[in-house]
């Protein structure tokens, strides 16, 4: 059954969306915001202040919130997607722009006309931080870590990290019941499989194969027959085999496990653990570093279709290539580079970006160390902040704290009610900061007096001039946080009437029930 919530009903409902996802998620912010204690249907109880992970597990039995907060969740996954971080400055921002435009429509104001303002203020606000940004330095981006992180240690580690790889994507990290925490840098290809059968690996945890021959078979190996030359190789010369496949049929798994366990054959069988075309591009990127041939059909197996690696690393749960860089693996390089310009999707992008990486610099491999699990996964999500932070920084950073934003507020003038709205929408992260640190707000009338030359670094209750302040965030990441919160406010505001299915929830749980009676 469909119900319409219109006017000053839907309004209020939309507030009530605001006040409950905004407000649990705004008070994590800042160097001493809270931690918020999150239950999960699929594993234990966490604890974390990561804005975006926090906003995507409220919800509400009411369904026109439920309804109205998958609008909203969507400003901060935006931000998470595009940059990284800024997810909670992002909700901030939109409840200061809801709340204040609210006030002007039930005084008259045309929904549509405001938006526009908004809009129009917004234009001049990115310019002026434009203007405000500077290129940052080596320290600012061990500072940008360690705040992101909300740990010293933590942010060390990823500005090492991607010091050495350059991108995020390159970065692989284990969650370890071990207490402390290592860094491995591997050069060479890696990537996930999955192993056609354990007894491959014997009684090691690792296979180390010296000058292996490789065949890529895009198609299921189902015929022993057709590789039997290349056993007798093997076999003749010692050498060793990885056959990475689609699939296996069982009786050659059987086999060549038999063979490998009594003939004392150095044979691994494995496939690629992704999905789609990516699969297919994995092993595109294998034929490019051993220069063997991708095999379509099985029947048409050679010599020449078989490449060569110089060392292969096998475990349980991946593989790693060593190779080096030639006039082939360059040419191949500059291709990637140019499809990864065509595509449109962030996880396309991402998986290009991993590709790329592993093709210039390695990947390291992180083993995140913490007695519980609880502990492992909070301390997981502060390091991915920091990654995500570092990697936009390269196009400059400005005053964090919230004192950038205070900074444009000071000088916006009141020309129309967007820039009223905007006047008093700039100043909540500031305040908000400096509300979940427990200070005196005084420390705003300072900075204003000195115009912006000194800071309060929270971290550490000190003074800091600006110039040189630790106090500093990516620019990218307050322009993106600008821009969605301003996109999901404008879009709520100039929204008078929502259509939904009243009885959605209560309906899908009598079918379960049924479902699971029958």
């Amino acid at each position: 059954m469909k119900k319409i919530v219109r006017g000053k009903e839907l309004q209020e409902k939309m507030l009530e969306s605001i006040h409950l996802l905004c407000g649990t998620v705004k008070e994590t912010l800042g160097p001493k915001g809270n931690n918020v204690l999150i239950d999960h249907s699929t594993f234990s109880p966490f604890i974390t202040n990561d804005g975006v992970t926090i906003a995507k597990n409220i919800e509400s039995e009411d369904e026109t919130v439920g309804t109205i907060l998958e609008i909203l969740k969507e400003a901060s996954i935006k931000t998470n997607e595009e940059v990284g971080d800024g997810t909670t400055t992002t909700l901030v921002l939109l409840e200061s722009l809801y709340e204040q435009s609210l006030k002007y429509i039930e005084n008259g104001v045309s929904p549509i006309l405001l938006k526009k303002e908004l809009d129009k203020v917004l234009e001049i606000i990115l310019k002026k931080l434009q203007k405000m940004k500077r290129k940052a330095t080596a320290e600012d981006l061990k500072n940008i870590a360690c705040i992101s992180a909300g740990d010293e240690e933590l942010g060390k580690m990823a500005y090492q990290t991607l010091k050495r790889v350059k991108r995020k994507e390159a970065v692989l990290i284990k969650e370890v019941s071990e207490n402390n925490t290592s860094i491995s840098y591997l050069k060479g290809y890696a990537c996930e499989i999955n192993l056609a059968s354990l007894y491959f690996l014997k009684d090691t945890n690792i296979l180390n194969y010296k000058n292996s021959y490789i065949l890529l078979m895009n198609t299921s190996f189902t015929n022993l027959e057709s590789i039997s030359f290349l056993l007798n190789d093997i076999l003749k010369n010692k050498k060793s085999l990885v056959i990475i496949a689609n699939d296996f049929v069982e009786s050659v798994i059987e086999e060549l496990v038999s063979l490998t366990l009594t003939e004392e054959l150095s044979i691994c069988l494995l496939k690629i653990e992704d999905y789609g075309m990516n699969v297919y591009k994995i092993m595109k990127d294998i034929e490019c570093i051993t220069n063997a041939k991708i095999i379509e059909e099985e029947n048409f197996i050679t010599s020449k279709d078989i490449g060569l690696a110089e060392n292969i690393e096998i475990k349980k749960e991946g593989i790693r290539i060593d190779f080096k860089a030639t006039e082939h693996t360059r040419n191949f390089l500059i291709k990637l580079k140019k499809e990864m310009k065509e595509m449109v999707s962030d996880l396309e992008k991402e998986f290009y970006e991993k590709r790329i990486a592993m093709f210039l610099k390695g990947t390291v491999e992180i083993k995140l160390g913490a007695p519980t699990k609880t502990e492992r996964i909070e301390k997981r999500m502060r390091l991915e902040d920091a990654l995500c932070a570092l990697s936009v920084s390269d196009k400059g950073v400005l005053l964090g704290g919230g004192v950038s934003l205070l900074q444009i507020a000071s000088e916006l003038k009141e020309l129309d009610n967007a820039s009223q709205i905007w006047k008093k929408a700039l100043k909540k992260p500031f305040e908000q900061i400096v509300k979940n640190a427990g200070i005196d707000l005084n420390i705003q009338e300072k900075i204003e007096q000195e115009k912006f030359n000194v800071v309060y670094n929270i971290s550490n209750n000190t003074w800091e001039k600006s110039n040189c302040s630790k106090v500093i965030d990516p620019y990218l990441v307050i322009i993106h946080s600008l821009i969605n919160a301003t996109s999901i406010a404008g879009m709520l505001l100039t929204t008078t009437s929502l259509i939904i299915n009243e009885y959605k929830n209560s309906y899908n749980k009598e079918n379960e029930y049924s479902n699971w009676q029958n």
